[in-house]
């Protein structure tokens, strides 16, 4: 073999003492930015304040959320005040304060607050619509007041409280993403599932509508994950939990 030229040798030298000499230093990476989000879930027994938690990781254009604290409100249920709208502020100043303290001051102004109002209120806004805008303006003074970025209040048809029932339910189980063993998003591969609730007096049964399927009349057209999903809620009236205990009560008295 030939030997390399000594000044080659000198040269490779050199350069690796100068390499070593260096003082080098790592570049940090930024952690993702962690976000926070409000929902008020005003239902028909009672409200609760929920607080979710993300950074800026997406599956698909999606955010991934966890729920990370939630506040029972004190007091009877929303719909309850209408006659005195005026002491739902007082009701939830207490949820709010705790938000305020699971939440860093820094990102109180960009963090979103929502109410959405379901069946008792609903029910209010059939039969007297003065007094449900009375309680709906209520709510808005009393949010808006808050150190959040107060986004709405509103009363929620049926058809979109049964849809977003339908995603918290998919979601938990897993069937829009999951993590793989290097505990990054990958799609799930599963179906979705059908939800049913039952309330005091009906049922609802929500589906997602295949594709290439008409969707029926009503349905709630959503886009999650990179993927739309019809979304549809069929109603069975006099199937509720009303029902069921009669039935229930005449079989053990039989």
């Amino acid at each position: 073999r030939e030997l390399l030229p000594p000044w080659l040798v000198i040269v490779a030298g050199l350069t690796g003492i100068v390499l070593l000499c260096v003082s080098t230093k790592d570049v940090p990476i930024a952690p993702p930015r962690t976000k926070y989000g409000i929902v008020l879930d005003a239902g028909p027994s009672r409200t609760i304040l929920f607080i979710y938690q993300w950074t800026t990781t997406k599956a698909n254009k999606t955010g991934v959320i966890r729920e990370c604290s939630s506040c029972p409100v004190q007091g009877l249920r929303i719909s309850n005040y209408s006659d005195s709208p005026q002491e739902i502020g007082k009701r939830l100043e207490q949820c709010l304060n705790h938000a305020q303290e699971e939440i860093p001051a820094e990102l109180h102004s960009q963090t979103p607050l929502y109410l959405g109002a379901t069946a008792s209120t609903r029910q209010l806004n059939l039969t007297n619509l003065t007094r449900a805008d009375s309680l709906l303006a209520a709510l808005t003074v009393a949010l808006k007041s808050s150190t959040f970025d107060f986004q709405g209040a509103q009363i929620l048809s049926s058809p979109h409280e049964e849809a977003f029932n339908w995603v918290a339910v998919n979601y938990v189980l897993e069937n829009f993403f999951k993590y793989d063993w290097r505990g990054q998003l990958v799609p799930s591969g599963k179906g979705m599932a059908g939800v049913l609730s039952m309330g005091r007096t009906s049922a609802q049964l929500t589906l997602k509508v295949e594709e290439g399927n008409q969707a029926p009349k009503g349905g709630v057209r959503l886009q999650l994950y990179g993927k739309t999903h019809n979304v549809y809620t069929h109603h069975c009236p006099c199937h509720g939990t009303d029902q069921l205990r009669s039935r229930l009560l005449s079989v053990l008295i039989q």
